[in-house]
């Protein structure tokens, strides 16, 4: 992910004053300042995640038109994320008193996030099983597609087209658990991994061996739902008159794991996703509240629709899949040899609309899943160096033998 000209001035700003403030009392105004401007960076990172609004003249240039739930859509968020989270690490991390993480309310907020970022491993390694049978179907839409796309049309292309098309639509109308297991026709095993406990005070080897690989399957009885709503809990703005700042950064970035994951979560199939959150706490007395509220909004109204008709996930790409598969199954049932002329040139239309999609997810599920790849194996590697600061406090307070 490149990083933005913010991100890397925000970033240097925050080393170099550090290093100038290490031994002065008097650093507090400067934190309060690099605290807002990672606020700031927060709000106007989701705000760019907003549709345009046509009426408006004040919409931020990194606007654009991709589409709203689009895959293009989701990387952005994924790359948002991967931003937020490398300005809190260095705001929370950089420069710091290990011994401010031990005092309250720190001492609970930060397991509290490590405990998130636990659950976060797990979304993402559900989002990458859901993303192997996104392949799977895109898949079958291009067999149909090659096949419809023949001239002269006739019964043996229907034929091959009308079961890659049925296979699709089965798959899609399954419910999450069980095409977690119909997707093991596309299994593969990713270098993905999780730590075994969320135990702060055994910490050594966390980047070797306590990460191990994960395979394909979870558990029958895991639930993205309730991994979300679990996410959700105890997500509390933080009262006022914390002395180190610190608190509000952490909340921020709680904010931001829950909310990511949940968007993912929405959008691409994952086991058991019935009973979804369509709300959680937001802060709208904060700046950067605002375009998460909006944002979440208009997630929630699409899963309220979706939810309803099946469980493909709010991913634009599969739901225009969806919808042209089955006008392409409903010509292929009526389908007879010769077919009139006018129908063969509404079917073209159809097919050169699925043709579209089926590029549209070939370019970007590849690079989607990489990015998924880096948000996880990013969690991971923050989470040990919050794990080091730890250590360094459980060190100090250990009583040196004589």
């Amino acid at each position: 992910m490149p990083m933005t000209d913010n991100q890397g001035s925000f970033l240097n700003r925050i080393s170099i004053r550090r290093n100038q403030v290490s031994n002065m009392e008097n650093n507090h105004e400067q934190d309060l300042e690099d605290l807002e401007l990672f606020q700031k960076h927060v709000a106007d990172r989701f705000s760019d995640l907003l549709p345009n609004d046509p009426s408006s003249t004040t919409d931020s240039p990194a606007k654009d038109q991709t589409a709203l739930f689009s895959i293009s859509w989701y990387r952005k968020l994924l790359d948002v994320f991967l931003c937020c989270e490398a300005e809190f690490k260095a705001l929370v991390l950089i420069g710091r008193d290990p011994v401010q993480f031990s005092k309250p309310p720190l001492d609970r907020l930060v397991p509290d996030i490590l405990d998130r970022s636990i659950k976060s491993l797990d979304i993402c390694n559900a989002v990458t099983h859901g993303l192997e049978l996104v392949c799977h179907w895109q898949k079958l839409a291009q067999i149909a597609v090659t096949a419809l796309e023949q001239k002269p049309m006739g019964d043996g292309q229907v034929r091959r087209a009308k079961k890659a098309l049925n296979t699709l639509l089965t798959s899609m109308m399954l419910d999450d658990k069980e095409n977690n297991y119909h997707a093991k026709a596309a299994e593969r095993t990713w270098s993905f991994g999780r730590r075994s406990g969320t135990n702060t005070t055994n910490n050594k080897d966390r980047t070797n061996g306590t990460f191990r690989a994960m395979s394909w399957s979870v558990a029958k009885s895991w639930s993205a739902s309730k991994q979300i709503q679990a996410m959700a809990s105890n997500l509390v703005v933080p009262r006022g008159g914390e002395p180190t700042g610190l608190a509000l950064p952490i909340y921020a970035m709680s904010t931001i794991f829950v909310f990511v994951m949940w968007g993912l979560v929405a959008a691409i199939p994952c086991q058991e996703r019935t009973g979804l959150l369509t709300h959680f706490p937001m802060p709208r007395n904060l700046n950067w509240g605002q375009s998460l509220i909006s944002l979440q909004d208009k997630i929630a109204e699409e899963w309220k629709k979706k939810e309803k008709k099946g469980t493909t996930g709010l991913l634009d790409e599969l739901q225009k899949m969806e919808k042209v598969a089955q006008n392409l199954v409903d010509f292929a049932e009526n389908f007879q040899f010769p077919a009139e002329e006018e129908k063969l040139e509404e079917v073209a239309g159809q097919v050169a609309e699925m043709a579209e999609i089926c590029r549209k997810m070939e370019d970007g599920l590849a690079p989607l899943q990489q990015q998924i790849r880096e948000v996880f194996h990013r969690i991971v590697r923050s989470r040990a160096e919050v794990l080091d600061v730890l250590d360094q406090i459980g060190k100090m307070s250990t009583p040196v033998p004589y």
